[in-house]
């Protein structure tokens, strides 16, 4: 009788540790609040998950994974952190997909002193500094260091500028007025919220995409797969509608 009961203990013990599990999110600064929002619900759905949320630049999480760090699940900026994920063989070839897009902005302190309403104001005198994610780590900097070397501005804006981490720090240099300007998304610009005003859209050749897979060595793989899901779906595309982003085309 002891050892049946013994027996029985074991078997619970061993499913209730086999029911909890975590699951590690490595996602882009500018998806922190959507992200978030997704966590309660994608647990309730699956219970007796646990999601962890890390969040920084693309190149930082890349980076990071490139460590060694367990992760389940990354979604980048842009394509480029995705390319290099799949380059490097950490995401299965075919397993990424595009689920969301956004605008790249020119945003300026809701007092806006120094008058700027284009990217041309910002060679103006009154311009002493402006924000930009550091282009080699964070998609929005490379993404407006494209624009700004295609449009022939970045050479004579490039001792203004004031690198930031990422995206986040960047709409917080601005909303502090620590800066006359910063290139964010307008999502970013949109959770500032009377902070910050809008100066332009930035003019891109491509919009800025968001690409998410499950990693292919993932420490919980189905319920990475579960979680990526649960984004492209509808319930999950609602979210990041509320929080400005769009869906893909």
């Amino acid at each position: 009788m002891k050892r049946l009961a013994l027996s029985l203990v074991l078997v619970l013990s061993l499913a209730s540790g086999a029911a909890a599990a975590e699951l590690v999110v490595s996602a882009a600064a500018s998806l922190t609040d959507a992200f978030t929002a997704m966590k309660a619900p994608f647990e309730a759905a699956n219970p007796g998950a646990t999601v962890t949320l890390n969040f920084a630049a693309s190149g930082s999480l890349f980076k990071q994974i490139e460590q060694g760090a367990p992760v389940d699940v990354f979604a980048s900026a842009d394509l480029k952190w995705m390319g290099e994920m799949l380059k490097a063989g950490f995401v299965a070839q075919g397993a990424d997909t595009v689920f969301a897009v956004n605008d790249l902005v020119l945003a300026v302190p809701a007092a806006n002193h120094a008058g700027v309403k284009a990217v041309a104001d910002l060679k103006g005198a009154k311009v002493q500094r402006i924000a930009i994610g550091t282009p080699k780590t964070v998609p929005a900097g490379n993404y407006a260091m494209q624009a700004l070397t295609a449009s022939g501005d970045w050479a004579a804006l490039e001792s203004k500028f004031v690198y930031a981490e990422s995206v986040r720090q960047v709409l917080d240099y601005v909303a502090r007025a620590e800066a006359e300007a910063g290139f964010v998304y307008a999502t970013d610009a949109r959770k500032a919220g009377e902070k910050v005003a809008v100066a332009a859209v930035i003019p891109l050749k491509e919009p800025v995409s968001y690409p998410i897979a499950a990693l292919k060595n993932a420490p919980n793989k189905a319920l990475a797969e579960k979680f990526t899901a649960f984004v492209l779906s509808a319930e999950g595309r609602k979210i990041l509608a509320g929080f400005g982003f769009s869906s893909p085309k």
